[in-house]
Order: C-alpha cells, then sequence, then structure tokens
C-alpha cells in the first residue's frame, strides 16, 4: 500500500487531498499512467507531466525514480517563490 497525496490545483482536479493505493506499479510513471487510466478526473489532472513535480517520502523526485520501498507520493505543481 502507498499513500498518494495531491496538492493544489492536482487536488482540486481530482476531488481528493489523498488516497491510500493498492498498486503494482513499479516507477512514478507507471503509478501515473495507472491513475490516468482510472477516470477522467485523474487524466486531466495528469496531462502535462511538465507542470507537475513529485516527492517520495517527502524527498523530491523525478517520474523514473523506482517506487520499491515508498510509502508516500506527493504531486504538486512547481512552487514559485517571491
Amino acid at each position: 500500500m502507498i499513500d498518494v497525496l495531491y496538492f493544489a490545483w492536482v487536488r482540486e482536479r481530482i476531488g481528493l487531498p489523498k488516497e491510500r493505493l493498492d498498486t503494482g506499479a513499479t516507477t512514478v510513471a507507471a503509478l501515473v499512467e495507472e491513475l490516468r487510466a482510472r477516470e477522467d478526473r485523474y487524466a486531466a489532472a495528469f496531462e502535462d507531466l511538465a507542470s507537475l513535480r513529485v516527492a517520495l517520502d517527502q524527498e523530491l523526485s523525478d517520474f523514473d525514480a523506482p517506487l520499491a520501498g515508498v510509502r508516500e507520493v506527493a504531486f504538486f505543481p512547481p512552487m514559485t517563490g517571491g
């Protein structure tokens, strides 16, 4: 089981702040493909990966990163400062 967290507009499009999933995905990209296939709201949220960032166990990561041993995946838009 893995906890998947959604922030900002990703949360708004999916309609959930987080969920617990049982997944066979071995990478973040494979998890995204599983999510996209679930429903249109997920497909819309993950339509443009260039506009998303991912963190694994609260560490910024890449979409090709492995999920082995990961407990939490968070998806969020890039942060801007000012």
